[in-house]
């Protein structure tokens, strides 16, 4: 990805400024389903064939880890260790999520296009948040 699509997509080209959004858009996203995973684990459960259970248990998950991408956004220049950590969860959270739809998981049709999107915006999240890492530290893209 270009530094110009980069910039385009943080709407700055200020690479501190663009790695912060990207990480706060990151923490709204993941809280946003811990929100939703720890409010209707009943209802989504029906819905995506998961038990209610393991969705209690990842939205609580969620939103502990989303409360800590948030305050790295938070940070005026969020330390390159951080992102890298927060770029390996959100990788190895999508890796689980394909792995656990074939190997474990039995959702509905919903349940397993839900899980498909949900990585695939996860490692987004992960690339552009890598992206933005490297424009930062003087690296081309």
């Amino acid at each position: 990805m270009s530094a110009n699509q980069l910039a385009v997509l943080a709407r700055t080209a200020e690479p501190q400024l663009m790695l912060r959004r990207f990480l706060a858009l990151d923490a709204v996203v993941t809280g946003t389903n811990a929100v939703a995973y720890l409010t209707l684990s009943g209802p989504l459960g029906r819905l995506l064939g998961a038990r209610s259970g393991l969705l209690l248990t990842l939205g609580a998950f969620l939103a502990v880890y989303a409360g800590c991408v948030a305050l790295l956004a938070a940070r005026t220049r969020p330390p390159a260790l951080g992102v890298r950590a927060v770029v390996e969860a959100n990788l190895a959270w999508a890796a689980v999520s394909f792995a656990a739809l074939g190997l474990w998981l039995s959702p509905t049709t919903t349940g397993a296009v839900w899980t498909v999107l949900q990585a695939l915006v996860v490692a987004g999240f992960a690339l552009l948040q890598y992206a933005a890492l490297r424009q930062r530290q003087g690296r081309s893209v």
